[in-house]
């Protein structure tokens, strides 16, 4: 794999709520990156950044043990997470798909109890608690207004913002979100990333994917930075998203620009020979 010059920066493992240690992720027993070691607290967020085919989803599915490492450990509170009943990992980390949705029609109500059954058992009935976990999800994804509608009946961007009120709801220590903005408007991107801010300063710990470098300036605490054939990068934004490693992740020239407001931009560079210029009136 090829060289780096940024290089990974190692977390304490104080209190840590999810650890990695070695960690080398695939598929058929074949790595896609160097190992990774880091650490996720309670209170942080992470973004895994990267293109398409880097492995961002594979990560995802072996954090969770939905997948088996090709070497080393998972580690939740401490214990590997191939040793954790489903009930005990649910309340540690809930998961939001890229493409989430539900095998029957569910209203969206109870497509957000469904959060509620990983931590407490499906055979149990919803105790008040339940149900006031589920409003305060829905109101706070401003969700209320649709919550006896059938999920069929939401656009695709309303069902994302569901599948996050329902991971909300499961009331675990960190919430995964593989691409959660990809499917939305401007202004519900915004919309989640804020939430997402809001979810690490009430203490919880959050990790998200995403293509789109600016995503990883709004919020991160730390990026993870992945792509095929190299090796990953993990430290803070400002170190790790540089217009040189950004080029050499997307294999496109990346340029920085900033705001008004002097927030920093990435975009990706005019073709050459190409001008911007005002459209001609016919």
């Amino acid at each position: 794999m090829a060289e780096r010059s940024v290089p990974i920066h190692r977390q304490s493992a104080a209190d840590a709520l999810l650890r990695l240690e070695g960690l080398c992720f695939g598929a058929a027993g074949r790595a896609l990156s160097a190992p990774v070691d880091l650490v996720l607290s309670a209170g942080e967020l992470l973004v895994l950044l990267g293109p398409n085919g880097a492995g961002k989803t594979t990560l995802f599915r072996t954090m969770l043990g939905l997948l088996p490492a090709v070497d080393g450990v998972v580690l939740w509170q401490g214990r590997p997470v191939r040793d954790l009943p489903p009930n005990q990992l649910a309340r540690l980390v809930s998961y939001v798909p890229q493409s989430p949705g539900a095998a029957f029609d569910f209203t969206v109500h109870d497509y957000v109890m469904m959060g509620r059954l990983g931590p407490r058992g499906a055979l149990q009935a919803p105790s008040v608690q339940d149900d006031q976990k589920v409003h305060e999800a829905l109101e706070r994804l401003g969700l209320n207004a649709f919550r006896m509608r059938p999920l069929s009946h939401l656009s695709g961007g309303e069902q994302q913002l569901a599948a996050i009120a329902r991971a909300l709801a499961q009331g675990s220590a960190a919430i995964f979100l593989d691409e959660p903005a990809a499917s939305l408007d401007l202004a519900n991107q915004s919309r989640v990333l804020a939430l997402l801010n809001e979810l690490v300063r009430d203490g919880l710990a959050i990790v998200y994917s995403t293509h789109d470098p600016n995503h990883a300036l709004v919020a991160a605490s730390s990026v993870l930075l992945l792509a095929p054939g190299q090796h990953p990068l993990l430290g803070a934004a400002s170190d790790v998203l540089t217009s040189a490693t950004l080029s050499q992740t997307f294999d496109v020239q990346v340029e920085q620009g900033h705001t008004v407001s002097g927030r920093r931009l990435f975009g990706v560079a005019a073709a050459p020979g190409r001008r911007d210029e005002e459209p001609r009136s016919s």
